[in-house]
């Protein structure tokens, strides 16, 4: 993958599905805004419909890698018949997506195969189970992985776990993520969807949650979330009015700890002021 693609993968904030069997989206999402589209071969296509979602990509494939943003593709799970096509199909597209996410992800050996097939993609496994769960060091660290990636609804069905509207009950999960990406050296994780599609608050609101916990991406599932999710988490201006003051503070100060408005400024806090500022200047990317 282009060094410019992997840094924005990296960096990406929205990534957007759009059903690999409905070509006639493809442009829709490109044009959204979004600052990475899934094409997605699973749970939007019918069994029926695989085959020609796979051939609908390839034909588009072309214009898709030259739309400037990282287009990536969700398999389906690597164990069953339609992950196996896909791995088939995905060796004859001459130049590699930029990620292959990788649903229902639940060892190093779901991983293995898919990277053997496009070791020039990078890999977003789903984590989406008790198993997937349970795994997670050993999924964080397989070669390839650059990301991880919730995929809570599935994980509530697996589990039985049943979630209040704040999701609170999944708190231990995503303060895993974040742990296992950050242990790996990885970019911080991608949130889940958030469904209710004509409810700008409360996406508002999923996505604040998404920051807290130590994400710096979600999925959504269709164009209008984009500009939401990019607004909430765009740094308030009195918060990067405060970054900037710590990291001036930290520069007059040789080295030594410093004071700014009655509060002790150490190495944690400045960690904290520059990635903050590090989500202003990706916008800019």
């Amino acid at each position: 993958m282009r060094p410019d693609l992997s840094h924005s993968l990296n960096a990406a904030r929205s990534f957007l599905f759009v059903p690999g069997n409905r070509p006639d989206r493809y442009a829709k999402a490109l044009d959204s805004g979004a600052d990475a589209v899934v094409l997605d071969l699973e749970d939007a296509v019918p069994p029926a419909e695989k085959h020609a979602a796979r051939a609908a990509i390839a034909t588009a494939w072309p214009r898709l890698r030259s739309a400037g943003i990282p287009v990536l593709v969700r398999l389906n799970p690597p164990g069953l018949p339609a992950g196996g096509e896909d791995l088939d199909w995905l060796a004859g597209l001459d130049d590699p997506p930029a990620g292959l996410m990788i649903p229902k992800a639940e060892s190093r050996a779901d991983l293995a195969a898919v990277h053997a097939a496009r070791p020039d993609a990078v890999l977003l496994p789903l984590i989406e189970s008790a198993a997937g769960y349970d795994a997670l060091a050993d999924i964080a660290g397989t070669p390839g992985v650059g990301r991880l990636a919730l995929g809570h609804i599935d994980f509530m069905a697996d589990t039985g776990i049943q979630c209040a509207e704040d999701e609170h009950e999944l708190a231990p999960l995503r303060f895993a993520l974040t742990i296992a990406s950050r242990r790996h050296h990885l970019a911080p994780p991608v949130d889940s969807v958030t469904l209710a599609l004509k409810d700008d608050d409360r996406l508002h609101r999923d996505t604040l949650r998404s920051l807290r916990f130590g994400f710096g991406a979600k999925l959504c599932i269709h164009p209008r979330q984009v500009p939401v999710i990019h607004r909430a988490m765009h740094p308030r201006p009195d918060e990067i009015a405060w970054a900037r003051r710590v990291l001036d503070a930290d520069a007059g100060s040789g080295g030594q700890a410093v004071q700014l408005d009655g509060r002790m400024i150490d190495r944690p806090v400045v960690l904290r002021a520059r990635r903050l500022l590090a989500r202003v200047r990706s916008e800019g990317r």
